[in-house]
């Protein structure tokens, strides 16, 4: 329960400062300084703060974008970010009274998704958050190897250019992308500055970035210079790989694999990347997964028909929802020819879960056939579960390249 002594409400130009330096100290880290990234996407009509009397405590925010959901659509989503509380005011409900002003204006204002990347695993899952709604793979591999001898590599040219020449050809490859790829968002104009921000301290060590181009897509990079007497060491660090065609993708692999003076290629990728099976030894790309965008369906009965569904089904779901009462209770969910009605009902349900379960089975990223053996699914009528995972598969697995 929220402490009594607490106020929540939008933030003005005046509180950017303190908002900034509790940003900061919640995330252990220096202060973020007027030219903080983040404020050139940062909607202020958007950001609430807590505060205790005079004193700010608390941070969030909601970053208006579209995410490719299954069936090449385009839903609203509230991009939750810098949800912060300051050392000192933790287990005061601080945290609470952020998620319940968001939630609750999202509702009220017809938006129905949320979605974030959770700094911490135990946190959102008590809002009712979904966790692994998409993946992510630590992928790292060795240079010089060999492709599969299937895979054709073109002539076409890849040419590496300066930052200023490559963004307007990245924004439109990009465009062209997200809208194929589930889980991709779209970007606002100062969205690129943040995601390829290179100055010093963006750096981590690293090099600044390198740009190079295809005729059919991008790739973007940072080195990490090593070297020793075996031969060449350093790291290439992908920051984005973007094509509109296979075949692209497939070149720009190679270039990267045939980098002179690199040793080993690191990038978070999408779990089923395809390059694991492009190459003739598949055993050399390590890969380690981890969670990475988490949804919250705000309002179930219009969230659920915002995506297509692979397959029909007629169950009846009791879902429960503490958080946003409004979801809880059963309803009817049917798909026919892949799209969805919810309806209110007082049916006996078929299939018992709670509103974080249908999150992370929204964009096809994990299945509730799975969230059953978990405990997180209950099934009252034998099949429905089975009927419903193979509903909210998707084609390809649900990634998200971005940290917002």
């Amino acid at each position: 329960m929220a402490d009594s002594a607490l106020s929540i409400r939008t933030i003005d130009e005046s509180d950017l400062p303190d908002f900034q330096r509790v940003m900061a100290s919640a995330f252990l880290g220096d202060h973020l300084g007027e030219d903080s990234k983040w404020l050139k996407v940062l909607e202020r009509d958007r950001a609430h703060a807590v505060f205790d009397g005079d004193e700010l405590i608390g941070t969030s925010g909601i970053l208006t974008r579209e995410i490719t959901v299954p069936g090449g659509r385009q839903a609203q989503a509230g991009a939750v970010t810098v949800v912060s509380v300051k050392p000192g005011h933790r287990r005061r409900g601080v945290a609470s009274m952020l998620m319940k002003a968001q939630l609750h204006g999202m509702h009220e204002s017809g938006e129905a998704l949320a979605m974030l990347w959770a700094s911490e695993g135990s946190i959102y899952r008590r809002y009712g958050y979904g966790e692994y709604a998409t993946s992510i793979a630590m992928l790292r591999m060795p240079t010089r190897m060999a492709f599969h001898p299937g895979v054709h590599v073109s002539d076409a040219r890849i040419r590496q250019v300066s930052r200023e020449e490559a963004l307007p050809v990245m924004r439109e490859f990009y465009e062209q992308v997200r809208t194929t790829r589930v889980g991709w968002l779209s970007r606002v104009e100062h969205t690129w500055d943040v995601q390829l921000a290179d100055r010093e301290v963006d750096r981590d060590g690293l090099t600044s970035y390198r740009y190079c181009l295809h005729p059919e897509g991008y790739v973007v990079f940072r080195v990490k210079a090593n070297g020793d007497s075996g031969g060449p060491a350093s790291e290439l660090h992908v920051r984005e790989l973007v094509c509109t065609t296979e075949q692209a993708y497939a070149d720009l692999y190679r270039f990267l694999l045939d980098m002179d003076l690199a040793g080993e290629i690191s990038f978070y990728t999408a779990w089923d990347d395809p390059i694991t099976h492009m190459v003739d030894n598949p055993r050399k790309v390590r890969r380690e997964a981890g969670d990475a965008l988490w949804v919250r369906l705000v309002d179930v009965d219009r969230a659920l028909p915002l995506r297509a569904y692979s397959s029909d089904v007629d169950s009846v779901l009791e879902v429960e929802d503490s958080f946003c009462p409004w979801n809880s209770g059963r309803w009817r969910f049917t798909v026919k020819g892949g799209e969805a009605t919810v309806t209110r009902t007082e049916d006996p349900a078929d299939v018992s879960l709670d509103v974080a379960a249908l999150g992370s089975a929204f964009l096809g990223g994990v299945r509730l056939s799975v969230l059953r053996r978990a405990h997180r699914v209950v099934e009252h009528t034998p099949g429905h579960v089975d009927a419903l995972t193979m509903a909210f598969l998707g084609v390809t697995e649900p990634h998200c390249p971005e940290v917002f």
